[in-house]
């Protein structure tokens, strides 16, 4: 039986040998899938360079970017999204070697846009090109996973799953599916100078949801998901209604209600909050649109005090990959 780990097994690297890779910024949740759905963003990246070493363990060497907090971040591996997810590479294939790593954050710290995410997904796809016999995407899942669960404290792929996929993505935690994406889909994403650590953000949704509102969710996930199916935006636009997440998540965000109007009032299919904010998405129909909107959705962040920057994308955003 063929292991599920196994490709064509390239010539063995070289210890000292080093390969960088950058992952995207993304979108999780995307309004109405919480922790299930996500999709990848050309804009903000994070890049890992990773280097393969003799010695049997992983050690995170440097932690460089302009963006604020990126000091912050723990050189241990353990407790780092990139170095947990190797660990458990490492420990999952018994490799014999070990990783030195060093990242590169561009993606702001407690944006909503997948910033702790993007640096293990990264980190996992310079290792996998170390590797004697390569993984498939598939197969560095659990192990993302794993890396993201040390900043998120639990298992939820809606950020890692469209990196390494590219895309929308369908991110269960036992398996991945691309979604069909028209291409005409376009989106704008706006992050203000505001950081909700994800922990926070995952609080305000303790409270139990009475059933009538699960099934009125449900309701607008399958409309949802059926509109990309077919490239339909009318029922993209009944579904991309988040009536569970958004309510309890909006008055953490300042300036929020504001952002989103803006973007309705500019033709947006929908807007909603982006993983756990405070960064704000919205879908359009066209990328005309969506480059009219996102002026009115900065300054809408600017009136309510808060500097932001726009991200103009195609939905179906770039996978993490290998840069040299």
């Amino acid at each position: 039986m063929n292991s599920p780990f196994a490709m064509n097994a390239p010539q063995s690297p070289a210890a000292g040998i080093a390969v960088r890779a950058f992952a995207p910024a993304s979108v999780g949740n995307i309004g109405v899938g919480f922790d299930l759905l996500g999709h990848a963003i050309d804009g903000p990246r994070d890049i890992a360079s990773v280097r393969r070493i003799d010695e049997p363990t992983v050690r995170i060497r440097a932690i460089r970017g302009d963006v604020p907090g990126a000091d912050s971040l723990p050189l241990e591996a353990e407790r780092n999204t990139a170095g947990r997810a190797l660990i458990a590479l490492r420990e999952a294939l018994s490799l014999p070697f070990g990783f030195e790593v060093e990242l590169e954050k561009g993606i702001p710290l407690g944006s909503g846009l997948g910033g702790s995410a993007a640096s293990c997904v990264a980190a996992l796809v310079a290792a996998n090109a170390l590797l004697d016999a390569p993984l498939s995407r598939e197969a560095l899942y659990p192990f993302a996973l794993q890396g993201e669960a040390v900043a998120s404290g639990s298992l939820h792929g809606d950020n890692v799953a469209p990196m390494l996929l590219g895309g929308v993505v369908l991110a269960p935690v036992h398996r991945m599916i691309a979604l069909a994406v028209p291409d005409w889909l376009h989106c704008v994403v706006v992050h203000p100078d505001q950081v909700l650590e994800t922990r926070r953000a995952r609080a305000a949704l303790a409270e139990p949801y009475p059933l009538s509102q699960l099934v009125h969710q449900t309701s607008h996930l399958a409309l949802f998901l059926t509109g990309l199916q077919r490239g339909d935006a009318q029922l993209i636009r009944e579904g991309l209604v988040d009536v569970l997440v958004e309510p309890r998540r909006a008055p953490l965000i300042p300036g929020f209600a504001q952002v989103k109007q803006a973007a309705l009032d500019h033709g947006a299919l929908g807007a909603s909050i982006s993983g756990a904010g405070p960064s704000v998405f919205a879908w359009f129909a066209s990328r005309a649109e969506a480059e009219a909107a996102a002026p009115a959705m900065r300054d809408a962040f600017v009136s309510a005090g808060y500097d932001a920057r726009a991200h103009v994308s195609p939905v179906a955003g770039p996978r993490a990959e290998v840069l040299s």
